[in-house]
């Protein structure tokens, strides 16, 4: 009987079991795809640091002049707060968010 509503007449739906396997095991990353991914992230890192201006915390305050037409144009990186970020992305500022070591974003 049902321990809810009492009724005697119940049905076992067929259904399949969740049943671990090694199937799902791909989905792992691999020692040689964690050093490609790593590879490529320290490769775009040094590529902005070479290529872009550092400004720091000012990054959101840099960012805005740059899309208001304040100041030249010109590739920056530097910090923003997740509520900076968020800002700069209701505002239509473009940018992208990139993994920087903390210490290392400005240099």
């Amino acid at each position: 009987a049902c321990p809810l509503c009492g009724d005697g007449k119940i049905v076992k739906a067929p259904m399949a079991p969740n049943v671990a396997t090694r199937k799902g095991r791909d989905d792992v990353p691999t020692d040689a795809a964690k050093r490609t991914a790593m590879a490529y992230m320290h490769a775009v890192r040094e590529h902005v640091t070479k290529n872009f201006d550092p400004v720091g915390e000012k990054f959101a305050e840099e960012a805005r002049k740059i899309h208001y037409g304040e100041t030249d144009k010109r590739n920056i990186y530097g910090r923003a707060t997740p509520n900076e970020a968020k800002e700069l992305r209701d505002e239509g500022v473009e940018f992208g968010e990139l993994p920087f070591p903390v210490g290392q974003e400005t240099q």
